[in-house]
Protein backbone atom coordinates (compact mmCIF):
# COMPACT_ATOMS: atom_id res chain seq x y z
CA UNK A 1 0.00 0.00 0.00
CA UNK A 2 3.09 2.34 0.85
CA UNK A 3 4.34 1.68 -2.49
CA UNK A 4 1.44 2.58 -4.47
CA UNK A 5 1.20 5.70 -2.78
CA UNK A 6 4.92 6.48 -2.61
CA UNK A 7 5.11 5.53 -6.72
CA UNK A 8 2.04 7.11 -7.33
CA UNK A 9 2.82 10.95 -5.17
CA UNK A 10 6.80 10.51 -6.25
CA UNK A 11 7.14 8.30 -8.79
CA UNK A 12 8.14 10.16 -11.74
CA UNK A 13 9.74 12.73 -9.55
CA UNK A 14 12.02 10.75 -7.92
CA UNK A 15 12.67 8.60 -10.85
CA UNK A 16 13.47 11.85 -12.88
CA UNK A 17 15.56 13.54 -9.91
CA UNK A 18 18.11 10.20 -9.47
CA UNK A 19 18.43 10.30 -12.96
CA UNK A 20 19.63 13.92 -12.83
CA UNK A 21 22.22 13.16 -9.77
CA UNK A 22 23.68 10.09 -11.25
CA UNK A 23 23.97 12.22 -14.58
CA UNK A 24 25.33 14.94 -12.57
CA UNK A 25 26.82 13.30 -9.87
CA UNK A 26 27.13 16.52 -7.77
CA UNK A 27 29.35 16.77 -4.46
CA UNK A 28 25.76 16.83 -2.17
CA UNK A 29 23.33 14.66 -3.83
CA UNK A 30 21.08 14.68 -1.21
CA UNK A 31 20.84 18.75 -0.89
CA UNK A 32 20.54 18.75 -5.09
CA UNK A 33 18.09 16.11 -5.30
CA UNK A 34 16.03 18.10 -2.26
CA UNK A 35 16.10 21.67 -4.62
CA UNK A 36 15.91 19.54 -7.65
CA UNK A 37 12.44 18.83 -6.24
CA UNK A 38 11.71 22.19 -5.44
CA UNK A 39 12.39 23.38 -8.81
CA UNK A 40 10.59 20.40 -10.26
CA UNK A 41 7.47 21.63 -8.14
CA UNK A 42 7.52 24.79 -9.25
CA UNK A 43 7.93 23.61 -12.83
CA UNK A 44 4.77 21.71 -12.25
CA UNK A 45 3.18 24.26 -10.52
CA UNK A 46 3.51 26.60 -13.64
CA UNK A 47 2.74 24.28 -16.60
CA UNK A 48 -0.25 23.77 -14.59
CA UNK A 49 -1.23 27.69 -14.19
CA UNK A 50 0.17 27.84 -18.09
CA UNK A 51 -2.02 25.19 -19.14
CA UNK A 52 -5.17 26.80 -17.20
CA UNK A 53 -4.53 29.69 -18.62
CA UNK A 54 -4.65 28.35 -22.02
CA UNK A 55 -7.91 26.62 -21.52
CA UNK A 56 -9.16 29.97 -19.79
CA UNK A 57 -8.16 31.75 -23.23
CA UNK A 58 -9.37 29.39 -25.46
CA UNK A 59 -12.26 29.55 -23.58
CA UNK A 60 -12.57 33.07 -24.22
CA UNK A 61 -11.47 32.78 -27.54
CA UNK A 62 -14.81 30.43 -28.33
CA UNK A 63 -17.04 33.07 -26.51
CA UNK A 64 -15.46 35.90 -28.81
CA UNK A 65 -16.56 33.69 -32.23
CA UNK A 66 -19.93 33.10 -30.28
CA UNK A 67 -20.83 36.60 -29.61
CA UNK A 68 -19.32 37.94 -33.21
CA UNK A 69 -21.70 35.15 -34.70
CA UNK A 70 -24.89 36.50 -32.46
CA UNK A 71 -23.52 39.69 -33.27
CA UNK A 72 -23.27 38.95 -37.26
CA UNK A 73 -27.01 37.59 -36.92
CA UNK A 74 -28.22 40.68 -34.84
CA UNK A 75 -26.84 43.00 -37.84
CA UNK A 76 -28.76 40.47 -40.85
CA UNK A 77 -31.78 40.78 -38.69
CA UNK A 78 -31.74 44.23 -38.26
CA UNK A 79 -31.01 44.78 -42.20
CA UNK A 80 -33.76 42.49 -42.97
CA UNK A 81 -35.96 44.44 -40.52
CA UNK A 82 -35.05 47.72 -42.15
CA UNK A 83 -35.95 46.60 -45.14
CA UNK A 84 -39.25 45.12 -44.54
CA UNK A 85 -40.16 48.69 -42.74
CA UNK A 86 -38.90 50.10 -46.12
CA UNK A 87 -40.93 47.99 -47.78
CA UNK A 88 -44.18 48.17 -45.81
CA UNK A 89 -43.43 52.04 -45.59
CA UNK A 90 -43.65 52.05 -49.75
CA UNK A 91 -46.53 49.82 -49.84
CA UNK A 92 -48.46 52.09 -47.64
CA UNK A 93 -46.98 54.93 -49.76
CA UNK A 94 -48.19 53.53 -52.71
CA UNK A 95 -51.47 52.49 -51.47
CA UNK A 96 -51.88 56.61 -50.13
CA UNK A 97 -51.28 57.16 -53.72
CA UNK A 98 -53.43 54.89 -55.39
CA UNK A 99 -56.28 56.13 -52.38
CA UNK A 100 -55.47 59.73 -53.34
CA UNK A 101 -55.55 59.11 -57.43
CA UNK A 102 -58.73 57.05 -56.95
CA UNK A 103 -60.57 60.82 -55.46
CA UNK A 104 -58.95 62.53 -58.16
CA UNK A 105 -60.83 60.39 -60.47
CA UNK A 106 -64.36 60.40 -58.46
CA UNK A 107 -64.28 63.88 -58.16
CA UNK A 108 -63.05 64.29 -62.05
CA UNK A 109 -65.90 62.22 -63.06
CA UNK A 110 -68.45 63.86 -60.47
CA UNK A 111 -67.79 67.03 -62.42
CA UNK A 112 -67.48 65.53 -65.54
CA UNK A 113 -71.47 64.18 -64.93
CA UNK A 114 -71.93 67.72 -63.33
CA UNK A 115 -71.12 69.49 -67.06
CA UNK A 116 -73.14 66.77 -68.78
CA UNK A 117 -75.80 67.26 -66.66
CA UNK A 118 -76.04 70.98 -67.13
CA UNK A 119 -75.24 70.62 -70.84
CA UNK A 120 -77.49 68.15 -71.30
CA UNK A 121 -80.39 70.87 -69.26
CA UNK A 122 -79.24 73.32 -71.11
CA UNK A 123 -79.55 71.99 -74.64
CA UNK A 124 -83.00 71.08 -73.29
CA UNK A 125 -83.45 74.80 -72.28
CA UNK A 126 -82.60 76.27 -75.95
CA UNK A 127 -84.41 73.42 -77.90
CA UNK A 128 -87.66 74.47 -75.86
CA UNK A 129 -86.62 78.22 -76.35
CA UNK A 130 -86.09 77.40 -79.69
CA UNK A 131 -89.01 75.59 -80.82
CA UNK A 132 -91.26 77.65 -78.75
CA UNK A 133 -90.15 80.57 -80.43
CA UNK A 134 -90.12 78.76 -84.08
CA UNK A 135 -93.95 77.63 -82.85
CA UNK A 136 -94.80 81.37 -82.17
CA UNK A 137 -93.07 82.77 -85.25
CA UNK A 138 -94.48 80.11 -87.11
CA UNK A 139 -98.08 80.21 -86.06
CA UNK A 140 -98.60 83.70 -87.90
CA UNK A 141 -96.56 82.76 -90.82
CA UNK A 142 -97.94 81.16 -93.58
CA UNK A 143 -96.97 77.87 -95.17
CA UNK A 144 -95.57 79.24 -98.23
CA UNK A 145 -93.73 81.67 -95.93
CA UNK A 146 -91.95 78.74 -93.45
CA UNK A 147 -90.96 76.67 -96.49
CA UNK A 148 -87.94 78.13 -98.49
CA UNK A 149 -88.95 75.62 -101.65
CA UNK A 150 -90.00 77.21 -104.70
CA UNK A 151 -93.67 77.17 -105.40
CA UNK A 152 -94.90 75.94 -101.90
CA UNK A 153 -98.60 76.50 -101.17
CA UNK A 154 -99.86 79.70 -100.26
CA UNK A 155 -102.01 78.34 -97.17
CA UNK A 156 -103.40 79.80 -94.16
CA UNK A 157 -102.06 78.05 -91.49
CA UNK A 158 -103.88 74.71 -90.14
CA UNK A 159 -104.21 73.77 -86.78
CA UNK A 160 -104.50 69.54 -85.98
CA UNK A 161 -106.50 68.56 -83.40
CA UNK A 162 -105.01 66.25 -80.78
CA UNK A 163 -106.17 62.43 -81.87
CA UNK A 164 -105.79 59.36 -80.24
CA UNK A 165 -102.63 57.72 -81.67
CA UNK A 166 -102.72 53.98 -82.94
CA UNK A 167 -100.74 53.03 -80.16
CA UNK A 168 -103.03 54.38 -77.57
CA UNK A 169 -106.16 52.69 -79.36
CA UNK A 170 -104.36 49.30 -79.87
CA UNK A 171 -103.38 49.45 -75.81
CA UNK A 172 -107.16 50.21 -75.54
CA UNK A 173 -108.43 47.22 -77.50
CA UNK A 174 -105.74 44.92 -75.72
CA UNK A 175 -107.45 45.85 -72.38
CA UNK A 176 -111.07 45.27 -73.43
CA UNK A 177 -109.75 41.62 -74.02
Amino acid sequence: MESRYLQKCLGTCLIQGLAEVARIRPVDPIEYLGLWIYKYKENMTMEQLRQKEMADLEHQRELAVIEQEMMERLKAEELLFQQQQLAFQLELEMQEKERQRIEELQRAQEELEKKMRMNTENIAKSEDSSHSEDVTSDASKTLAEISDRYGAPNLSRVEELDEPMLSDVALNIDQDL
